[in-house]
């Protein structure tokens, strides 16, 4: 494994700058996006994956850059999209949900306590806005928010209370899954549960849970608790499809389910929301399924056997280093040993051919060619991009590393 942990400690110590205007050391997704944007900026799920991969060996890079970008959060409580040196803040839109569980992870290698104090109580401020903004009877939904410029940045207003603003809360900006789904103003939510978000909300509260025990908050330790088991329930009894044998993003305003796949419908593994049984359909039918998953290079964006995985435009059908994390993450919390071998592999596979071949760890791979190059007119991939080097890092974990 030298040469994935060469590439992995190449592109993230590249990216690492000195911010003077917060006194800080932090790691933007690359240089390249700060020249673009004037200054530093720092994306709420990518700064968390940077601070676990930063842990294999650097407490002190992973706790400032967890630290870095959980101080980063609003007046209502949300860790947002986006920061910028600009003072631009996302206010209406968080992000993916995995602050939690990356900021026990690393106290769980590096053991420092006061790292715990110091991330708990926004991390609990950020549960709670999720709870309360984008949570309808155990079930999430992404969504954008409306509030009062601050700065009076021309992007400040963009996409706010639109399906465009809840898409690019996703993370998953111009994802297939969210094409045509319907907006509602007025609760500020898509009208689509989601299995992704609400999944990674169930694993949030249990890795919140457990650091609240750790500091002695039994009581919030036992409400977060609690509310995990309320979301697992309500993805097992709304979202199981028994007939396609996968948990589905389901539409909030017609009840019907949606047939675009993509690797977030197997996040319920990591929320231990599925069934032995589930688990075992869920691989045979749809991760080692050609037409679904499967393939020399995995895992696509989107099914490719949906109309729009040929596009292998961004979020349509290429590769990204956090889902295949993720999805590692629930085979292993599901102890399906030989599908998370096979992802590994494969993984690794599609990381080398890249960083041997030009030195590239890319934002996002094509799924049918295993190149990091992107057509023209398509959604751009930076050809260094620390969350590229997740691909890697489930390998370093596979071997003990972390």
């Amino acid at each position: 494994l030298a040469e994935v942990y060469k590439a992995n400690r190449a592109v993230l110590a590249w990216n690492t700058i000195f911010d003077p205007m917060k006194n800080r050391v932090i790691t933007p997704v690359t240089r390249t996006w700060c020249v673009a944007r004037g200054g530093w900026v720092l994306f709420e799920w990518d700064t968390y994956f940077a601070a676990f991969m930063f842990s294999l060996e650097s407490g002190e890079l992973a706790m400032a850059n967890a630290v870095a970008i959980t101080d980063e959060i609003t007046e209502t409580g949300l860790v947002p999209n986006v920061a910028e040196a600009s003072g631009r803040v996302s206010r209406d839109r968080s992000e993916p949900p995995v602050g939690a569980w990356v900021c026990r992870e690393i106290y769980r290698r590096w053991r420092q306590r006061w790292f715990l104090e110091r991330v708990y109580p926004n991390l609990l401020r950020w549960n709670h806005w999720w709870w309360e903004t984008r949570q309808r009877g155990g079930l999430l939904a992404w969504g954008s928010t409306p509030f009062e410029p601050v700065v009076g940045n021309i992007k400040e207003g963009y996409g706010v209370n639109t399906p465009i603003g809840a898409a690019l809360e996703s993370g998953l900006d111009n994802s297939p899954m969210y094409d045509g789904v319907p907006f509602d103003t007025q609760t500020h939510r898509m009208q689509q549960w989601d299995v992704g978000l609400t999944s990674l909300y169930a694993a949030e509260c249990d890795a919140l849970s457990d650091i609240a025990g750790e500091l002695g908050r039994g009581d919030d330790a036992a409400l977060l608790r609690a509310r995990g088991d309320t979301v697992r329930a309500a993805l097992r009894g709304n979202l199981w499809n028994d007939e396609s044998g996968l948990f589905l993003n389901r539409r909030a305003d017609t009840g019907e389910f949606s047939r675009r796949l993509s690797p977030t419908n197997f996040y319920p593994m990591l929320a231990g929301a599925a069934s032995p049984e589930q688990c075992e359909r869920m691989i045979r039918e749809h991760f080692y399924n050609p037409d679904g998953f499967w393939g020399e290079w995995v895992l696509p964006s989107i099914a490719r056997n949906d109309p729009a995985f040929h596009e292998q435009n961004y979020w349509r059908g290429r590769i990204w280093g956090p889902m295949n994390f993720l999805v590692y993450l629930g085979l292993r919390r599901c102890g399906l040993d030989a599908p998370r071998r096979d992802l590994v592999d494969r993984s690794v596979a599609l990381l080398l051919k890249n960083w041997l071949a030009h030195g590239h760890v890319m934002e996002n791979y094509n799924c049918m060619t295993g190149d990091g190059a992107v057509a023209e007119g398509h959604a751009g991939g930076d050809t260094f991009y620390y969350w590229g080097g997740l691909l890697g890092t489930i390998a370093l974990m596979e071997a003990g590393h972390y």
